[in-house]
């Protein structure tokens, strides 16, 4: 207040039309880390369904669409960076709202430093440092360092990101593309030195393998095309209408659809189901066997395709967890100091470094453990994100409640496809906690407290936030007292006229 009456500026906020369309896209793909995930869940699905992994890629695009139609429709009525808390606190309340943008923040914070980890090793594998790679001490102190410098990138500017992402995905792309078109060449001419199978289209059968398959494979194909999103956390930082950061998040999984099938007919069809199931514990390093074999002498083009996406996906991860923090604060969710913005660069860059700080620790914390420990929070991050897409797909159908019966389009695409696509979801997360309650079907293989290590660091994730929401509930009751709504008469019409009124 004394500051205003000085006549100081008021603090800054996200720098506008920063990004376009284009760019928008590019960082919802690169969040998912294509390459990234493609290596890490190709041989676990082949493993669960056989052939019919193109399939699995195409029933697990179904949820992620009807999602993303969620994701949509509530940012044009609302362009707030939370997303899913914004937009849950609007129609939900803030209780809900909370939980879900505790869910979104703590994704990040569980992948990031392993994303970074998959970079480094990669990276060093491509130049040939393959003893660094080994060098658990190297390769962590790299990691962090790629951690800090990504970091940097996002405060500095959200335009020097998508710079550094459209470079990073084109990258990625023509060496996918690279090493798809060798291995079906070679599948066509007789030349592939493994158990190859030739192409059919029954493949693409997400029932071929049956039901319980189809389950485990699901949870895998959702974790490959979790992240996309990214693209809707820059709402207020993309040029254009209300709905151009909408859009972007839907392409994003229209474009990862075309990408893992046909790289996953590639992968099936050029190494057979012996090979991928037998390597399938591999997880990421599956292409890094298949590099050699595929393509030679220029095996690095492989190697180097995992290690820019899951440097890209380091960057892009940090992205929602940090606007989310920031929208939060905002609201007095959480302290108001993370809702600072650098004056220069107009990025939320206390939420960010915080972001990364934690990260950062807990991928130390938990490689102290074991690296299986590692992948067992990696497998936790399952129940997060299944949370959260639910939480949306359910927010947007009651917030549009009234809506609905407006025309077949509203019914379709604000109401039944959100709900569809949130009831799956709490199917397979439902599924998901099922298994994970078996230690054996962790990466550890132990016991903590009678549960499998993914559940036990899924539900500590959950209590922790409760209990920090009842803390800061506590210190202030101000995000508290906001009360859910509906949308407004003219919300969610598509119409020319609609869009004019609201300045579209």
């Amino acid at each position: 207040m004394k500051d205003e009456i000085a006549g100081a500026d008021p603090p800054p906020g996200l720098k506008d039309d920063a990004i376009g369309f284009t760019d928008a896209l590019v960082i919802g793909l690169n969040s998912t880390s294509p390459a990234y995930s493609l290596a890490a869940v190709i041989g676990p699905i082949v493993a669960l369904v056989g052939v019919y992994a193109p399939g699995i890629m195409i029933a697990s695009f179904v949820p992620m669409l009807l999602i993303a139609s969620a994701f949509f429709y509530l940012n044009r009525v609302d362009r707030d960076c939370g997303t899913t808390f914004s937009w849950v606190t609007r129609a939900m309340g803030p209780w809900t709202g909370w939980l879900g943008g505790w869910a979104v923040a703590m994704t990040g914070v569980l992948v990031i430093g392993s994303l970074a980890d998959v970079a480094v090793t990669f990276g060093l594998l491509t130049v040939g440092l393959d003893s660094w790679a080994e060098n658990d001490l190297a390769r962590q102190g790299l990691t962090v360092l790629l951690i800090l410098v990504m970091t940097a990138v996002c405060v500095i500017g959200t335009e020097a990101s998508a710079r550094l992402q459209n470079v990073l995905i084109l990258a990625q792309v023509a060496c996918l593309l690279v090493f798809a078109v060798v291995a079906l060449y070679r599948v066509y001419a007789g030349t592939a030195e493994l158990d190859s199978i030739t192409p059919a289209v029954s493949w693409i059968d997400p029932f071929g393998a049956g039901g319980a398959a189809l389950t485990g494979g699901l949870l895998l194909g959702v974790f490959a095309y979790w992240g996309w999103e990214s693209a809707v956390n820059l709402t207020e930082e993309v040029r254009g209408p209300s709905s151009a950061a909408g859009r972007a998040g839907v392409w994003s999984t229209i474009v990862l659809l075309v990408t893992y099938v046909s790289v996953a007919f590639a992968v099936v069809a050029y190494a057979g189901t012996t090979f991928l199931t037998e390597n399938a514990g591999e997880e990421e390093y599956v292409f890094a066997l298949l590099a050699g074999n595929v393509m030679g002498g220029w095996d690095w083009v492989v190697l180097l395709a995992v290690s820019t996406s899951a440097v890209a996906s380091t960057q892009t991860t940090i992205i929602p967890a940090s606007r989310t923090v920031l929208s939060m604060a905002r609201r007095q969710a959480l302290p108001t100091h993370f809702a600072h913005i650098h004056r220069r660069f107009r990025t939320p860059d206390v939420s960010t470094w915080w972001v990364a700080a934690v990260a950062i620790a807990w991928y130390l914390v938990v490689n102290q453990i074991s690296a299986n420990a590692l992948f067992d929070s990696l497998t936790a991050l399952s129940l997060l994100i299944a949370f959260y897409y639910a939480l949306t797909g359910l927010a947007c159908a009651v917030y549009y409640r009234h809506h609905l019966t407006k025309s077949v389009h509203h019914f379709l695409f604000i109401g039944a496809g959100p709900v569809i696509g949130a009831v799956l979801l709490t199917w397979l997360l439902a599924e998901a906690v099922i298994d994970m309650a078996d230690p054996e079907q962790s990466y550890s293989g132990v016991s903590w407290f009678g549960l499998g290590p993914p559940l036990v660091i899924g539900l500590g994730i959950l209590i922790t936030g409760v209990v920090v929401m009842l803390l800061r509930r506590g210190f202030s009751g101000t995000y508290w007292s906001e009360r859910p709504g509906v949308a407004a008469p003219d919300d969610g019409d598509g119409s020319r006229s609609a869009r004019r009124r609201r300045g579209e």
